[in-house]
């Protein structure tokens, strides 16, 4: 298939399918849109405690990456599961420019390290931030109980409606543990809808530039 290195209205790049017409990231701003989603109306309610993280779609690793120089901050101690079936050629890698438009041209190294580090298995980025990246159906996902805060990045419903159903929230529930929080950039009705059958809490929620709502659910 297909892959586009483009750039977003922020300045940061993403990849760009044209045969599935999908960007991995909002074209308003691929850097903007992850923190909106992800950091402002996900991380951040955990309150720097300790959290442990899946990500739907790793993809290009920049909600790892900002999760991590956010946590680096506050001293929050995190462990973070990434899966990925389809993981981002390595030659592409270099074309991300997140460490520059984050303003951390310092953590690169962490960056391209999160990527080149081994699939499958554990790996200290820092003595508080642990990466396990999974090659993995998000279909497989079995988990019980295991994650405080769910960043649910799959491709577009237009694209892949598969991967938005009763089915595969269902097996978010069951990953979550109790109180656990689920954000998405995504806000349409089939997808609030399948996430209340599964047995979520929802709410919309202003979305990031762009896009007028997303969607935050719960687990109670």
């Amino acid at each position: 298939m297909k892959r586009e290195i483009i750039y977003t209205q922020d300045g940061s790049v993403t990849i760009y399918l044209p045969e599935m017409k999908e960007t991995y990231h909002s074209k308003f701003g691929a850097v903007q849109e992850a923190y909106h989603v992800f950091i402002k109306n996900g991380l951040a309610l955990t309150k720097g405690q300790p959290v442990s993280i899946l990500e739907i779609g790793f993809g290009t690793g920049l909600n790892a990456f900002i999760t991590y120089l956010e946590t680096k901050k506050a001293g929050q101690q995190v462990y973070y599961e990434g899966i990925e079936a389809y993981p981002v050629p390595m030659d592409e890698v270099p074309l991300l420019n997140y460490a520059g438009q984050t303003g951390a041209e310092d953590e690169k190294e962490v960056f391209n390290l999160m990527h080149y580090t081994d699939w499958d298995r554990e790996t200290a980025i820092s003595d508080k931030f642990i990466l396990k990246k999974r090659k993995l159906l998000f279909q497989d996902i079995k988990e019980h109980n295991k994650y405080d805060l769910i960043y649910f990045d799959a491709f577009g419903y237009h694209a892949q409606p598969e991967l938005w159903d009763t089915v595969i929230f269902k097996a978010m529930h069951t990953a979550l543990k109790t109180n656990g929080i689920l954000v998405t950039y995504a806000c349409r009705t089939v997808i609030k809808k399948a996430m209340q059958e599964a047995g979520l809490t929802v709410e919309k929620l202003p979305g990031p530039l762009g896009k007028r709502e997303m969607l935050r659910a719960v687990k109670l």
